[in-house]
C-alpha cells in the first residue's frame, strides 16, 4: 500500500521515521512519500522526502503572520503532491497548525486520513476536537490519560504505548558513560546538572536567563545546556555569559544520562528526562498576564507530561513571569543526591514507565494501521 506522511518538527520526524520502519515490517510492499526530515529520509528513502521541516517550521503568532504567503503556497504544494501520489492513507504526525487543515482537505477529497500523535486539545484549543471528529478517520494517541479524554468527545482512539520509549531505548545502549561524556566535552569532575531550555528562540530567551541565575547558586556543580543545531550557539551564549554554564550541541540524551539532575522547560523533554530516570525541576517563564490567565485558559492542572500522565504533581512546576530563583533553588536542592525528594521522584518515574508502556509502540501502531487499511479494503 501507499503511505503519505506529514511531519513538521524534529520530534515528528523522529516518530515518523520509527513509524515508517514499523509500516515496512507490517507491509513489506509499502511505498512512501513524506514531508519530514533527515530521520524519515533515512527510514523511507531520501528520494521520497518532498519537503524538509526546516522549510516549514514557523513558530509563534508573529512568525506565522509574517510567513502566511509561504505557508499557503506550501499547503498548495503539499495538496498537489498528495493528489499526484494517490496514497491509500494520509498519516498526519502531530504538527496541528498545518495538519488539521490537511485533514479537512483530505476529507473533502475522499482521502483516508490517520492522525498519529493527537493535537494537545486537552490543554488548549479544545475546539479542535470537533475538527478531529469530523475530518480524521482514525486517531492514534500516545498518552494514557488520552484514553479517557477523547471518548468523552465522541472519538474512539487507538493507544499502543508511547513511541518516545522506542526512541530512548534505541539510543540507551549507545550513550557514553558519564566519564566519557566529560572527556568528549572537556568538562571537569563536578556533578552535572543538565539544562534543557527548549528548542525555539523564544524559549531560550525566556528560560535560559533564569537557569543561568540558578547555576550561580551551585558553584560546586557544573551546569551544561543542551543546545540544538538549528539555533546558533551565540543565542545561548548571550544568556549564559559569565555564568560558567557549558554548552554542548545535539547531545540531549548524552547530557541527561551523565547528569545528577536536570532543569527542564515544559514539553516533551520533561517526559524524556523522566524516562531516562533523571530527577528534574520544570521551569517556564512567560509574561505576567499569561501566568494570571493560566487557570482560565489551560484545560489541565499541570504543564509537564510527567504530572499529566501520573495524575499528580510528581515534579515541581515553576511557572513564573519574573527571574526569581528562590523556589527553583529549593526544588533543585531537594532532588540532588541526599535531597529530601529524590527517592520519591525516582519511584514515581518507575511508576510512569509502567503506565507509558514498554518498547515496540511504533511497530504496534504500524500493525494497527495496516490492519485497519486491510479491513477497509475488504468491506
Amino acid at each position: 500500500m501507499k503511505y503519505y506522511l506529514i511531519a513538521g518538527e524534529p520530534s515528528g520526524d523522529l516518530h515518523g521515521a520509527n513509524l515508517i520502519r514499523g509500516l515496512q515490517k507490517a507491509d513489506p510492499g509499502a511505498e512512501f512519500r513524506f514531508w519530514g526530515g533527515d530521520c524519515m529520509a533515512a527510514a523511507g528513502g531520501a528520494e521520497n522526502l518532498r519537503k524538509h521541516y526546516r522549510e516549514t517550521s514557523f513558530f509563534g503568532i508573529v512568525q506565522v503572520l509574517k510567513n502566511l504567503g509561504t505557508i499557503r503556497r506550501q499547503m498548495r504544494e503539499c495538496q498537489a503532491d498528495v493528489t499526484e501520489f494517490a496514497p491509500d492513507v494520509l498519516i498526519l504526525v502531530d504538527y496541528p497548525g498545518f495538519n488539521m487543515k490537511m485533514a479537512r482537505w483530505a476529507k473533502e477529497h475522499g482521502i483516508r486520513t490517520f492522525y498519529y500523535i493527537a493535537p494537545k486539545v486537552w490543554a488548549w484549543r479544545e475546539w479542535r476536537v470537533k475538527a478531529i471528529r469530523r475530518y480524521v478517520d482514525r486517531l492514534f494517541i500516545i498518552f494514557p490519560f488520552e484514553r479517557t479524554y477523547f471518548p468523552k468527545h465522541g472519538i474512539t482512539p487507538v493507544f499502543e504505548g508511547n513511541p518516545l520509549v522506542d526512541a530512548i531505548e534505541a539510543r540507551r545502549t549507545t550513550l557514553p558513560t558519564p566519564e566519557e561524556f566529560r572527556r568528549r566535552n572537556s568538562l571537569d569532575q563536578r556533578p552535572i546538572v543538565a539544562l534543557l531550555a527548549g528548542s525555539r528562540r523564544n524559549e531560550i530567551r525566556d528560560n535560559l536567563p533564569l537557569m543561568a541565575a540558578l547555576s550561580r547558586k551551585f558553584p560546586e556543580r557544573q551546569f551544561v545546556v543542551a543546545g540544538v543545531a538549528w539555533l546558533d550557539r551565540a543565542l545561548y551564549e548571550q544568556y549564559t555569559a559569565g555564568s560558567g554554564i557549558r554548552y554542548v550541541c545535539d547531545q540531549t540524551y548524552e547530557t541527561l544520562a551523565a547528569a545528577e539532575a536536570a532543569v527542564v522547560t515544559s514539553g516533551t523533554a520533561t517526559l524524556e528526562t523522566a524516562l531516562l530516570g533523571i530527577p528534574e525541576v520544570v521551569v517556564y517563564r512567560t509574561v505576567w498576564w499569561q501566568v494570571w490567565l493560566r487557570p482560565y485558559v489551560l484545560k489541565v492542572p499541570w504543564v509537564s507530561l510527567v504530572n499529566l500522565n501520573l495524575g499528580r504533581e510528581a515534579v515541581a512546576e515553576i511557572i513564573q513571569s519574573d527571574f526569581s530563583v528562590d523556589r527553583a533553588e529549593r526544588e533543585l536542592r531537594a532532588i540532588l543526591h541526599g535531597g529530601s525528594k529524590r527517592g520519591k521522584m525516582l519511584a514515581d518515574f518507575g511508576e510512569l514507565k509502567t503506565i507509558i508502556g514498554g518498547p515496540g509502540a511504533s511497530e504496534r501502531f504500524a500493525a494497527r494501521m495496516v490492519a485497519e487499511l486491510h479491513a477497509q479494503k475488504i468491506k
